[in-house]
């Protein structure tokens, strides 16, 4: 449901307080306090059936009393009453309700409580905040619907969170210094709104310029992704989560009711979506003083100025320690300092101005340092001095920073009394300050990390692979047959065979029942051999003594297959034997073993694993987990976060290995998982990795029949089935396909190849440039709310090839409206692209449920405007030289 009637939350003309109480400490005394005290302009009113005022305001003795319908209702009442009231303010035509009670557990005391809650809501289409939380509160509006202790000020950060008692800290904290908040959300039980929600809500609201997030658990996942990695792109988002180690899952659960999944899954997502996730809340304190401050860092080179050499110390190692740089002066920033610098200054990175350090002398080398092009930002650090004013020196660094905005400049003025005044100075000035220079470099660390995960997002991965449908049917086949026996996992040379039609190279397997067979699968294969135990019993076959190695004889095959046969009945007699796989043992001078598989997360669903493997590879624990659908770019970044990274790119006389067959594989891995939703647990352990490239010596996969517990992706993948061959009126043959990330270069070309009065026609303005930016973004889209459609050559690869039209639509959450746009190439015009373009995506805006689509279009843009009505689109309104066209998608298709 998203953001539908989130205008009644956050912008509401009335509101009315059930529950409000004159009990001084009760929790419907601070409510109303609260909401009276914070300055809202419309109308509260409060019910209390046994009180005839609340704070000097008439109070109701009901709902049905009340003289003015309200568009908010903020609930303190005890749980049992919730249901009713929800259906009495419903028809009265309330909008939205944040449930402050608490009470709706699962017992049987409740007696499912919860469910007629929102049952009641779904009839009038209410949103409801809670139950069970603090509340909301919304400095733009004025207004305060919580218990909280404050009423923050007005600013520009926005807090999230599942717990009242995190946000109540976090107001506390801000309070103190003096940083102001547009917004401050306690999500409680999330039974409607929850995180996503709120995400997708905040990126559509200005006054919110950065989020802190505070979660304990995700409920939907794929709503959670595609809200946070719109926001991303954005704004600031840095989430803090709850339940990191198996202990604090637990206590997640008895607090909120619900599973924390695997927390390194949590990781993944975070990074996926381009979240900055912190550890702490003192990270997350750090995070939003800097945020505060609007400070944003173009890279992680750091530049230290300072009166203390000691501070000057901790702070390069602390910038170490976080994976940053300190960065390098050139030779003209020296020359400049040593002319304001006294002999004895430190002449390097960190600049120490010495301890009689005047603000005259700080504020000239500050300066300097501002123009050193090889730095992304400057901490000052002051420590207290008998001979120099710490404040009078706060104050020259303030002026020295007014007159500049290029550089972000953050601050560290040591010392208790003696630095109150300075702080305050720099606080005037906008600056961001900090107790200690390891705050503050985390804060910077922070910044920089926000930076690179943008960066991410916007890398162009190199084209994608592409699997014959004839390829994925024979997969399929596999896998029925093993259902169609009952299997729940596929055997190792049925594994094999999967793999290796997905591209995947695997090591050539034999099987034989008997050791009489096996020794006779000897003849042909290479020497060595290796000889495994077949059954479905046995998941590790290493660990019962299922596998023999260095086999050179057939004598040695079969004897060492009645030895196998022994032990493993002594290790496993209840295990159903199959038989044995032989196979030649590859030699690979210096290789690494490394794991790749799949597996399910209850709260993401299928994951991609990649790491160190080996039998040991659980002990080691050297692994990353990424979400799926994958592309190169994020391979290659799955890869750089483990350990054997740096083995792999070779050491002493072990040469590198090629990172392309790596991430290859792992791409194809994902788009297995993409087409292959049976396949539940996959291992390649070990994947043997070299110079000559990579090979699968073992693999497991696990599977699940109709029955089976099956969970989808949490980012929805490219929709092959929208790929089909059209063709124009004059013959011409295109492929119709839907946008992938790498086809940005392609994307650019087209744009290149059209005239500027066309792109001025597609993009309302003149455009002289197509930054990489944009053609990131227009590439690299969330299949879930956004679809566009290109038109290239038949049989081109992914992200090669010209295209020659594309049309999208951007959507709304509740898929109730969508935008599209439209742009052909200028050689291909008036051949009919555009009009199948734009029946194409109505025809998709349509399956997905959409009610209206609409368009801005250039009143002087006739064949754009002539289109539009012939497909069905009417004029709305004029605004200025753009025209609003819209479609109503229930109405019946126009006739051609």
């Amino acid at each position: 449901m998203s953001i539908r009637n989130f205008d009644a939350l956050f912008n509401p003309r009335a509101i009315a307080l059930i529950g409000a109480s004159n009990q001084p400490g009760s929790v419907g005394a601070t409510l109303a306090a609260n909401l009276y005290g914070a300055g809202f302009k419309g109308p509260i009113m409060a019910v209390n059936p046994h009180e005839t005022a609340i704070r000097a305001a008439l109070s109701y003795r009901s709902v049905t009393e009340l003289p003015v319908t309200p568009d908010l209702a903020v609930l303190a009442t005890p749980a049992a009453a919730v249901p009713e009231l929800i259906s009495e303010l419903g028809q009265r035509g309330c909008r939205a309700a944040i449930v402050i009670s608490n009470g709706f557990g699962d017992s049987a005391a409740t007696d499912g409580l919860r469910q007629r809650m929102l049952d009641a809501a779904k009839t009038h289409l209410m949103r409801i905040v809670g139950p069970n939380c603090l509340g909301l509160i919304s400095s733009a509006r004025a207004i305060n619907a919580s218990f909280a202790h404050l009423t923050p000020r007005p600013g520009h950060i926005a807090i999230v969170s599942q717990s009242g008692g995190i946000m109540s800290a976090l107001l506390d904290w801000a309070d103190r210094r003096s940083i102001g908040l547009s917004h401050a959300i306690a999500l409680g039980d999330t039974s409607d709104v929850d995180a996503g929600d709120m995400l997708d809500y905040l990126g559509t609201d200005p006054t919110a310029r950065s989020v802190l997030l505070y979660v304990e658990n995700i409920s939907h996942a794929r709503k959670f992704m595609s809200a946070a990695r719109a926001l991303a792109r954005m704004k600031p988002v840095i989430v803090v989560k709850a339940g990191r180690s198996a202990a604090g899952a637990r206590a997640a659960l008895s607090h909120t009711g619900a599973l924390a999944g695997a927390d390194a899954v949590y990781d993944a997502a975070f990074r996926r979506a381009g979240l900055l996730r912190v550890a702490e809340l003192d990270e997350l304190f750090a995070a939003a003083e800097i945020l505060a401050k609007g400070v944003r860092v173009t890279g992680d080179r750091l530049t230290i100025l300072t009166n203390g050499g000691g501070a000057g110390i901790l702070a390069v190692d602390a910038v170490g320690e976080r994976g940053n740089r300190v960065a390098t002066l050139s030779p003209a920033v020296i020359a400049k300092l040593e002319s304001v610098l006294p002999e004895g200054w430190s002449r390097g990175n960190p600049v120490d101005v010495l301890g009689d350090a005047t603000g005259d002398r700080y504020a000239a080398a500050l300066e300097a340092l501002l123009e050193e092009r090889e730095s992304d930002a400057v901490l000052v650090i002051n420590c207290p001095s008998a001979v120099a004013d710490g404040a009078e020196t706060a104050r020259a660094v303030s002026r020295v920073v007014a007159r500049q905005k290029h550089v972000p400049v953050m601050t560290s003025w040591l010392g208790g009394t003696l630095a109150q005044a300075a702080r305050a100075h720099l606080r005037d000035g906008g600056l961001p300050n900090f107790a200690t220079p390891e705050e503050a470099v985390r804060a910077f660390s922070h910044l920089a990390a926000f930076r690179r995960n943008q960066e991410l997002l916007l890398e162009t991965p190199t084209a994608g692979v592409a699997i014959a449908p004839r390829q994925v049917e024979a997969a399929r086949k596999l896998i029925r047959a093993a259902l169609r026996e009952k299997r729940t996992s596929l055997t190792e040379p049925e594994s094999k065979q999967l793999l290796g039609l997905f591209g995947i190279p695997t090591v050539e397997t034999k099987l034989a029942a008997t050791p009489e067979e096996a020794g006779a699968c000897f003849e042909g294969i290479a020497v060595p051999v290796a000889l495994k135990i077949l059954s479905h019993d046995i998941i590790h076959k290493s660990d019962v003594g299922g596998v023999v190695l260095g086999l050179k004889s057939r004598a040695e095959v079969e004897a060492a297959a009645r030895e196998m046969l022994e032990r493993v009945g002594r290790f496993r007699p209840a295990a159903r034997i199959d038989g044995f796989a032989i196979q030649p043992m590859i030699s690979r001078p210096k290789a690494h073993e490394l794991i790749l598989g799949i597996a399910q997360d209850e709260t993401f669903g299928p994951v991609i694993l990649f790491g160190r493997g080996g039998t040991a590879t659980e002990v080691i624990g050297d692994r990353a987990i990424g979400l799926p659908p994958l592309n190169s770019v994020l391979a290659r970044d799955m890869i750089s976060r483990t350990r054997v990274a740096r083995l792999l790119a070779g050491f002493r006389d072990v040469p590198a290995v090629p990172l392309e067959p790596v991430v290859d594989i792992l791409v194809r891995l994902s788009e297995l998982v993409v087409q292959l939703p049976e396949i539940i647990e996959l291992d390649i352990n070990p994947l043997l990795a070299n110079y000559e490239g990579c090979i699968a010596l073992d693999a497991r996969i696990v599977i699940a029949g109709k029955k089976g517990r099956r969970l989808g992706l949490a980012i929805s993948p490219y929709p092959h089935q929208l790929e089909r061959e059209i063709a124009l009126g004059d013959g011409t043959q295109l492929h119709l396909r839907p946008i992938r990330p790498e086809d940005e270069s392609a994307l650019a070309e087209m744009v290149a190849l059209c005239t500027p009065d066309d792109l001025r026609m597609r993009f309302l303005g003149p455009v002289k440039i197509f930054p990489h930016a944009t053609a990131a973004r227009l590439s690299q889209i969330d299949y879930d709310r956004e679809m566009a459609l290109v038109a290239g050559e038949p049989g081109a690869p992914y992200g090669v090839g010209p295209i020659f039209g594309v049309v999208r639509i951007s959507g709304d959450p509740e898929r109730k409206t969508a935008e599209y746009a439209i742009l052909v190439r200028s050689d291909m015009k008036g051949r009919g692209l555009g009009y199948r373009l734009m029946t194409e995506i109505i025809t998709h805006a349509r399956e997905q449920g959409y009610q209206r689509l609409f368009g801005e279009v250039l009143a002087h843009n006739v064949p754009m405007l002539q289109m539009a009505s012939d497909l069905g689109f009417r004029v709305t309104h004029a605004d200025g030289d753009t025209v609003h066209v819209e479609l109503k998608l229930d109405a019946p298709e126009p006739k051609s």
